[in-house]
């Protein structure tokens, strides 16, 4: 019983652990405003071995390439194009902050009408528009696959995802995105985990180490996501985001446990609190046997043989003891649910069943 909860303990011994170790402000903030932007576009795929769309069930996939055909000179409208080499797919990719005319990112492909596969096919030459309508790159290249599927009469194999893959390094530049100055002298640090704590002890440490290197205050606190900075004249933006990012601080988290009843997960965070409570849980089982008699007639008789039901009911109640748990700390909390030999699924019903009481100091997120 107790090895059952032992992931839960593992868990939460590694998450308490790594709580109270200093972590670089890089790791837990980003600059605001310096972001990825997504790309997204439609081509086609050509080169497959009869693992396309099929024409008459994807007539988007027929126009799409009368289309292309049209432009290169080719006139195919009058005509029933019954090929299966070619498949209709989407194309996205994200554009980092500040890349260049030139550069080369990758790009995802995945089908979109009927094609079995995509192994070996080469993507045509194909927009990728960010969210204005604007062209920001183009993707050309043969796609990298790594699933497959095989059909016969009989049987079908299928491994991964063989109707999706990436290109890598497929999608060149077109276009820079318009951004803010890179030497801007007012610029913010954004918490991934918004906290007010953590942001005053970000604005704290950067503060600490301005005036020992720079002689003067950078950094305040605008709210619980956002420390405003202030870049001295004397270096410049990128050393100077450099600099501070790898200053140590020690995040602070609210008490959370979040659980994940498909999989029975539970992660309890390091300052989750129960004030002291009585638990009892226990199982009530009803098993329900039929054994069914056959009933044969006497010899020389009229009787037929006929089939004679029979039920047994059994109802078990196991006997818990009542325990009472309730602690200042995680350790506290996890030994006291472990002694009482518990599963994870019923660790999940009992701290459901704390939080309805109010006992339980702290946020439960269920998933």
């Amino acid at each position: 019983m107790r090895k059952s909860i032992s992931f839960i303990i593992a868990v939460a011994l590694a998450f308490s652990g790594q709580a109270f170790a200093s972590t670089r402000i890089k790791d837990v903030a980003s600059v605001q405003g310096v972001r990825d932007n997504q790309l997204i576009g439609y081509g086609l795929v050509t080169g497959l071995q009869g693992t396309g769309d099929t024409l008459r069930n994807s007539q988007f996939t027929e126009q799409s390439i009368q289309s292309m055909l049209d432009r290169m000179g080719v006139n195919v409208r009058e005509m029933n194009l019954r090929t299966r080499n070619v498949a209709a797919v989407i194309v996205t990719a994200d554009l980092p902050p500040f890349v260049g005319t030139g550069s080369r990112i990758d790009v995802s492909v995945t089908s979109m009408g009927d094609a079995t596969s995509l192994k070996g096919g080469t993507l045509m030459l194909t927009a990728l528009r960010g969210g204005d309508g604007q062209v920001y790159a183009v993707a050309q290249g043969g796609i990298a696959v790594s699933g497959f599927s095989a059909q016969g009469q009989a049987e079908t194999l299928t491994s991964g995802v063989a109707t999706a893959g990436r290109i890598p390094n497929g999608a060149l530049i077109e276009k820079e995105v318009q951004s803010g100055s890179r030497e801007a002298t007012a610029m913010s640090f954004e918490l991934k985990n918004p906290d007010y704590k953590t942001a005053t002890l970000i604005a704290d440490a950067i503060n600490a180490y301005s005036q020992r290197r720079f002689g003067v205050r950078v950094a305040s606190p605008r709210d619980y996501r956002t420390v405003a900075l202030r870049k001295p004249r004397n270096v410049g933006s990128t050393r100077f985001i450099a600099e501070l990012g790898d200053l140590l601080v020690k995040p602070d988290n609210p008490a959370k446990i979040v659980v994940d009843q498909r999989t029975g997960t539970v992660v309890i965070g390091k300052n989750v609190q129960i004030s002291t409570v009585a638990v009892t849980h226990g199982n009530f089982t009803i098993r329900v046997t039929e054994t069914p008699q056959v009933s044969q007639p006497d010899p020389f008789s009229d009787g037929r043989t006929v089939v004679v039901p029979r039920t047994e009911i059994n109802a078990v109640e196991e006997r818990v003891p009542l325990a009472i748990v309730g602690g200042s700390d995680l350790q506290t909390l996890v030994k006291g649910l472990n002694q009482m030999g518990l599963k994870p699924s019923d660790v999940i019903s009992i701290l459901q069943a704390v939080k309805t009481s109010g006992s339980l100091q702290a946020e439960l997120v269920i998933q």
